[in-house]
């Protein structure tokens, strides 16, 4: 059963990057290092490393130049979309551009204006690199969690159609939803809604106690009861999804919407294996 969402984006990466290296070839320390940590590293160590390498080379090559070449570790550190990381790479550049290639050299102060222009634009170019590229790779998570919540209405959806176990289906959506809505526990009942005065989600995405909306935004699931997701078929009842949220799960509209299309697929499961008894 494929997850309805992705885990962690850098996990998945991690993961990736081990599975298609052998482990006895990475050293030890690298192995222990997230993604973002190697990126920190490099924010540290990459711009004083150019920044050396350039220094033979600063009396016959323009300050501008030598700026255009430290702001490349900026950009290629940034890539990484880890603002910590960016924004340690775009000071460390500045500091030592200033330090190895401006005059005075190998101090901490600027005497020609232009230099001193050209640091603070190194500055503010490599912190606005950085925010495209977080940007970006949020814009990547959320297409990626996307996929992956098409992919859980695509699996329900073609065990329907394929004829598939009603109890099976309900298995695998319980599951589904545990997951997606960060869910502590989550188990179906059969032809029964209300029962406990429990609160609901709605088929809006809304949560309700009562006749009052409760703000799951900001707070999550009530704590102070399951929440049902009715699972209905033509306007007929099938049973409920009962609920127990975990204290930290708030999980967005859209999440919540998820939810109730996947309620729907069970729905019609049930609704063809053995209809409610409505009378």
């Amino acid at each position: 059963m494929s997850p309805v969402y992705p885990r962690n984006q850098v996990s998945r990466e991690v993961w990736s990057a081990r599975s298609c290296c052998p482990t006895r070839k990475v050293p030890r320390v690298i192995r222990r290092l997230s993604r973002d940590q190697l990126a920190v590293l490099a924010a540290l160590v990459a711009p004083v490393a150019v920044a050396a390498i350039l220094v033979p080379f600063r009396a016959s090559i323009p300050n501008t130049d030598a700026a255009l070449v430290m702001i490349l570790v900026v950009v290629a550190v940034a890539a990484n979309g880890y603002r910590l990381a960016g924004y340690l790479a775009a000071l460390s550049v500045a500091v030592w551009f200033d330090f190895f290639l401006t005059r005075p050299y190998e101090t901490f102060s600027i005497t020609r204006r232009t230099d001193i222009e050209t640091t603070v634009l190194l500055l503010v170019i490599g912190i606005a690199v950085t925010e495209i590229a977080v940007w970006g790779r949020r814009q990547r998570v959320a297409a990626s969690r996307r996929a992956g919540y098409l992919d859980g209405i695509s699996s329900a959806a073609q065990a329907v159609a394929a004829g598939g176990s009603a109890p099976a289906l309900i298995e695998q959506v319980t599951g589904q939803l545990t997951q997606l809505l960060a869910l502590r526990s989550c188990r179906f009942e059969h032809g029964v809604a209300g029962v406990g005065r429990p609160a609901r989600l709605r088929r809006d995405g809304a949560v309700t106690i009562g006749q009052r909306v409760w703000d799951v935004d900001a707070e999550g699931f009530p704590a102070s009861s399951d929440t049902e997701l009715l699972v209905e078929s033509g306007g007929l009842l099938q049973g409920r999804f009962l609920m127990t949220p975990a204290p930290e799960g708030r999980p967005t509209l859209e999440r919540r919407l998820l939810a109730v299309a996947l309620a729907d697929q069970v729905g019609a499961a049930l609704a063809t294996s053995h209809p409610a008894d409505q009378s």
